[in-house]
C-alpha cells in the first residue's frame, strides 16, 4: 500500500482493515519492548548533559526541522555553542559523518545539510545518537539538539519537544501501520512541550503543556544562483507562465496549500516519497517555474534545472516560551540536573 493510500486510512473515513488491524498488533508489542529495553541501556554517562530532544509521535512531516532550526538561532543568540544530533535518514552509507554547510545530503542526509546550511552548525550523523553526542560534547558543544529523537531512549535528555501536526492531529488514533502513530498519544503525558504546528485543538495534558508555532514564508530563493524574490512579488513573477509544484517530504500537503495561500496556482503537484533522491529524470516534461522545499533544494542543486525557486519558511514561536525554555536552559549549564530523561 503506497503513502496516498495510508492517508486516506490514516485520516480519512477508510477502514485499516484486519491485515493492518494485525501489524499492528505486532507493532505494539515489538515497540513496547524495545522501549522496555532502550530505558535499561540508557547512556549513564550523558545523564545530566544539556541534550534537547525534538520528535514526534507521528509518521511524516510535522515541522520539526524548522523547530531545530529556530531552536539553534535562539541558543546561538544567546552565546552557546550548538551541535545537531541525527540520524541521517536516506543518506546514501552507514558511517559516522560531520555534516557542515558544504557537505553533500547524500553523504549525511537531506535534513541534517538542510539544517547545518541554514543554522550554521555542525550535524554529526550517526545511527548511534549517542556517540554522536559524546562527539559534539567532545569538540566543544555546550547543548546537543537530537532530531527526531523522542523514541530513541538510549539517549538521555533534560527536556523534550514533542511537535504535533496541528491540521493533521492524530489521524484515526491508531498506531503503525493502521495509523500514523509511533507510540501511543499517552506519551505526551511525559514530555516538557507540545509544539502545535496549525491550529488544531487538543485538549487533556496538551493544552497545559501546549506551545503553538506557525511556519512563515520568508521568500523564495533560486536553486542555482543567487537571486531572491519577496513573498509579496513572488505570485506575479513566478506565473509568468505555468508553475509546478514538485517535493519530497512527509506532507506534501501542506507544502502545496502554502503556495496556493501565497496566491500561486500550481498546474502540476509532483510528489515522491520523504527522503527522495532526486534525478533530473524526475522534472522531464515540467515548463515555467519549479517550486520546492529548502529540503528538496539541498538535494537537487546543481541537477540543471531552469527557474527552480524553493521557499524558505521560519519557525515563529511565543516570545515569552523563547525566554522561559532559554532561561531554563542557562540556569541548567549553571546547575547541571541529574534528570534521568522522559519516557
Amino acid at each position: 500500500m503506497n503513502q496516498a493510500a495510508l492517508d486516506r486510512v490514516w485520516y480519512g473515513d477508510r477502514a485499516p482493515g484486519p491485515l493492518l488491524g494485525a501489524l499492528e498488533r505486532v507493532y505494539r508489542g515489538v515497540s513496547a519492548r524495545r522501549r522496555a529495553k532502550e530505558r535499561q541501556q540508557q547512556a549513564e554517562d550523558l545523564v545530566g548533559k544539556p541534550i534537547i530532544v525534538v520528535g514526534n509521535i507521528t509518521a511524516g512531516g510535522t515541522g520539526k526541522s524548522p523547530l531545530v532550526v529556530r531552536l539553534c538561532e535562539l541558543l546561538r543568540g544567546a552565546g552557546l555553542a550548538v551541535a545537531v544530533v541525527s540520524r541521517g535518514y536516506g543518506r546514501e552509507g552507514r558511517a559516522p559523518v560531520r555534516v557542515d554547510a558544504a557537505t553533500s545530503p547524500r553523504e549525511g542526509g537531506d535534513e541534517p545539510a538542510m539544517i547545518a546550511r541554514r543554522a550554521g552548525v555542525t550535524v554529526y550523523v550517526d545511527r548511534d545518537r549517542e556517540a554522536a553526542a559524546r562527539q559534539a560534547f567532545g569538540e566543544g558543544a555546550d547543548v546537543v539538539i537530537a532530531d527526531d529523537g523522542l523514541q530513541r531512549l538510549r539517549l538521555p535528555r533534560i527536556m523534550e519537544l514533542c511537535v504535533v501536526d496541528g491540521d493533521r492531529g492524530f489521524g484515526n488514533g491508531r498506531l503503525l501501520p493502521a495509523g500514523p502513530l509511533r507510540e501511543p498519544v499517552e506519551r505526551l503525558d511525559t514530555v516538557d512541550w507540545v509544539v502545535v504546528n496549525g491550529r488544531g485543538e487538543f485538549g487533556g495534558n496538551i493544552r497545559q503543556k501546549r506551545v503553538d508555532m506557525s511556519l512563515e514564508p520568508q521568500g523564495f530563493f533560486a536553486l542555482d544562483s543567487d537571486q531572491q524574490l519577496a513573498v509579496c512579488e513572488a505570485a506575479d513573477r513566478l506565473q509568468e507562465r505555468a508553475a509546478s509544484a514538485v517535493t519530497a517530504i512527509g506532507n506534501p500537503g501542506r507544502f502545496f496549500d502554502t503556495l496556493a495561500s501565497l496566491g500561486i496556482e500550481t498546474d502540476v503537484k509532483r510528489r515522491f516519497n520523504d527522503h527522495h533522491a532526486f534525478t533530473r529524470s524526475d522534472f522531464e516534461g515540467l515548463e515555467g517555474a519549479i517550486l520546492m522545499t529548502e529540503k528538496d533544494a539541498v538535494k537537487c542543486a546543481g541537477l540543471g534545472l531552469d527557474n527552480a525557486w524553493y521557499l524558505k519558511v521560519g519557525a515563529r514561536l511565543p516570545e515569552q516560551w523563547e525566554a522561559q525554555l532559554l532561561t531554563t536552559i542557562l540556569g541548567h549549564l549553571d546547575h547541571p540536573s541529574e534528570r534521568q530523561g522522559n519516557a
